[in-house]
This record gives C-alpha cells, structure tokens and sequence, in this order.
C-alpha cells in the first residue's frame, strides 16, 4: 500500500508501524506525526496516511526542511497554499502579525506593501523589534519571515498605496489583506480591489482597538469577494488606543479567512 513518508510517496507493507518505518528510515527520530497529530511509534499504518518523522535538535535536509515545517498541517493542503499569492496593504499591527500567520502556514509569496518605518510607539503591538527601530518596516519584516519561513517569496514595496498602483502592486494576488489605521485608506483600498481587480477578494478590518471582549471581534462576509473582520464598533481613538492582545485576534481572523478563501472554504461567516 501507498502512504507519504515526509512528503515523499512510499510504498510499505500492510500492518507496518510507524516503529518498522523509524527504524528503517530515520532512527532515533522523537516526533512522530501521522496525519497532522502527533502518533505513538506502535500505530498501524494505513492506505494513504501522512507520516513525519523528525528527530528533536537535528537540522534536517534543506530539500525536507520545507515538508516538515508543515508537517502539522492537514494533510493535503500544503502543495494548494504554496500555489497561493497573497497581498497585504499595510503591514502594521493588523499586517505584520497576518504576514508571519501566513508566512508559518506555508503562503507561497506575500507581497507586502507599506511607506513607513519602524517607531518605539509601534512596538506595543507591531511584529518589530528594537534593533528595528527606523527601518522601514517592509524591510524589517521580510528579514522576519525569511528568518521564520525561507521557502515564502517575499517581495517588499516601500510605497504609498492609491488607487492608481494598487492593481500593479497586487497583481496576480488571489486575496488582499486590508490592514490600514485610517478609515479613508481602508475605504479606498477596498473600492479598488472591488471595481478594478475582479478576480481578487479582500479580507478588511474595522473595529479592533481596546481591550474589549475577545469574542466580539468577528468575520464577516459582506459581498461575494469582500469580507470584514472586527467588531465593527471599536475604532482607535483618544481613549481608545490599540493594543496588542486584541489587535492580535484581528489579524488572526483575517489571516484564517485567507487561508479559508486559498482553500474554497471561504462559505459563508456568521454575522
């Protein structure tokens, strides 16, 4: 019968373990994952099953490394959101944190576009670091990702988005992350996604600052290729400020429903 061994195709025996598959093809390997869970070394193996074998402190073969950074996804979905190419206009609070969500799960490029550079008051909720401090944040970041995932293209654009350049800086991106602070960029972001780009969605935000409640922050599908996340309510402002906790759980609720739409699960979000 036919399993993957580390994203490669074997064929074994039926009533292999994955002890008789260890001992044979990586002895000493601690972490055993069949299927994207972790698995006893006595576990029979089946028709189709997705088995990793890693062992804890070794730096694995530059032609493995990227399979097992992924070894505990679902099975299956790796090769579709390699195929994927993500936008994300502005990368703040919101966008830092949706690029390394993306960059860990395997995106296969993220173009990242932004004007600014690193400031200490960033720090309280934006994916830097203090050695960071007046770079542009591009720049920092793509370093960041590249550190966390070197198989993700990256591709940098230290610019100013408007309507006339953002079909050009997006190109071929199935999906656009809107991770703007003001509320008359998010509007023009999306306008322009949806008039000019029409095979692209758009995954937006509005309503994040604060330390309300966790589960007041939502995902909502408002037209056929335009979803918003947030509260809908809680806008920055003096008072008000934003924070990284719940700036967090926005950005995880976009980053989810990126990957969501890459894998046509996109559906239909509660309100």
């Amino acid at each position: 019968m036919q399993i993957s061994l580390n994203e490669q195709s074997l064929s074994i025996t039926a009533g292999s373990t994955v002890a008789t598959l260890r001992d044979r093809y990586r002895p000493g390997a601690d972490v055993l994952i069949l299927n994207g869970f972790p698995t006893s070394a006595e576990s029979i193996l089946q028709e189709g099953d997705s088995l990793f074998l890693i062992k804890r402190g070794e730096i694995p073969p530059e032609e493995e490394l990227e399979y097992l950074l992924a070894a505990r996804h679902t099975p299956g979905i790796h090769q579709r959101l390699k195929q994927a190419r993500v936008g994300i206009a502005g990368v703040g609070g919101l966008g830092s944190a949706v690029a390394i969500s993306l960059a860990r799960t395997g995106i296969g490029e993220l173009v990242i576009a932004d004007f600014d550079v690193v400031e200490p008051s960033n720090l309280n909720r934006q994916q830097y670091y203090i050695d960071q401090l007046g770079e542009y944040k591009v720049d920092a970041l793509s370093v960041s990702l590249r550190r966390i995932n070197p198989y993700v293209a990256v591709t940098p654009r230290q610019v100013m988005l408007d309507p006339a350049n953002i079909p050009l800086i997006f190109d071929g991106c199935g999906v656009v992350v809107e991770a703007f602070d003001r509320a008359e960029m998010k509007s023009m972001l999306v306008n322009t996604v949806l008039a000019r780009m029409p095979d692209t969605f758009i995954v937006a935000a509005s309503g994040m600052a604060g330390y309300g409640p966790n589960n007041a922050i939502t995902t909502r599908q408002v037209g056929r290729r335009f979803f918003l996340v947030g509260d809908m309510t809680s806008e920055a402002r003096p008072g008000n400020g934003l924070m990284a906790p719940r700036v967090g759980i926005a950005a995880s609720h976009q980053a989810n429903q990126v990957v969501r739409i890459i894998l046509g699960e996109e559906g239909d979000e509660g309100a």
